[in-house]
């Protein structure tokens, strides 16, 4: 059985933590796994998720490569700062991040799902981003429209769909503890219809771990988000990953980017997948994760 079936309710442990402090003074959690002097690879998550979305990646991964995982500002253990909320923020972190854990010049796969897509494309024109980025891989994510084009509500698409969307997905009502319904609740808006119970279970326990706070506030910059020109400014090579059945970021999404992007190598479907693809497809995410590093971080070995 693939290591990446092997699922327990513990996440995988950290060889080493440490903080590191955004421009703004925000102190982000960061985590890392596998060997020293292994490719590295580093992880962004999503709205409402932590670093423990990436827990399948991370288990197959670290065994040969260097992992980076951290939690996004108000997810996870990284607190939330008032007011702290926006693309240019999230740029910030990342920076801080790849500042911590890469020497100058070296190079990392970055690897972003939904908001930590965004991320990406909020940073493709830092400094930090051109120094350390190899490659990236765009996982279930978009660069505008997102409230627009949202599939969540089975209504025809206009003002009013528009409207309805924006108010289910910024709605302040705490989710409460997990729950039969909020499990079929989330498995509706965000999973696959053939998603596995464990899989739903798995993603219901890190949704509603997030402060409503934090949920509430990013999903306003969310709702505003135009990152179209940090997209076709991210001169790296590029996979894009979607499900054919991602309620929240649907598939015409990764095909904009993959038509914008400067150096996309591959635009991956992946049949009848929601939203959480990392967990709804561990072994199809992990393997293309693999196939950047493999291709964009041994350049130079394989050369030699």
């Amino acid at each position: 059985m693939s290591r990446l079936l092997k699922r327990t309710d513990a996440p995988p442990v950290a060889r080493r933590e440490l903080t590191v402090v955004s421009a703004d003074g925000s102190r982000i959690h960061v985590e890392e796994h596998g060997p020293e002097g292994a490719p590295t690879v580093v992880l962004a998550h999503g709205w409402t998720c932590s670093t423990h979305f990436w827990a399948a990646q991370i288990r197959d991964l670290a065994a040969d490569h260097r992992v980076i995982a951290y939690d996004q500002r108000g997810h996870g253990r990284s607190p939330a700062v008032p007011g702290g909320y926006s693309t240019d923020a999230l740029a910030d972190d990342l920076e801080a991040v790849l500042a911590a854990v890469l020497a100058q010049g070296e190079k990392a796969v970055l690897g972003g799902h939904s908001m930590g897509g965004m991320t990406l494309m909020a940073a493709s024109g830092r400094d930090r981003f051109r120094q350390h980025a190899a490659a990236v891989l765009l996982c279930s994510t978009g660069s505008a429209r997102l409230v627009d084009e949202s599939l969540v509500l089975p209504l025809r698409s206009g003002r009013l769909r528009t409207r309805l969307t924006q108010f289910v997905l910024s709605a302040p009502a705490p989710l409460g503890p997990v729950t039969a319904l909020s499990k079929r609740i989330l498995k509706y808006a965000t999973m696959g219809p053939g998603s596995a119970p464990e899989r739903v279970a798995e993603c219901a326990r890190i949704v509603h771990a997030c402060a409503r706070r934090t949920r509430v506030a990013w999903s306003h910059v969310l709702g505003a988000l135009d990152l179209d020109t940090g997209v076709r400014g991210m001169n790296v090579p590029a996979i894009v990953v979607g499900g054919t059945a991602d309620r929240l970021t649907p598939m015409v999404h990764s095909r904009h980017l993959a038509a914008a992007l400067p150096q996309c190598v591959e635009l991956v479907e992946l049949a009848g997948m929601g939203h959480m693809t990392p967990v709804e497809a561990p072994e199809a995410v992990t393997a293309k994760l693999r196939e950047l590093a493999g291709t964009y971080l041994n350049a130079k070995e394989k050369a030699v």
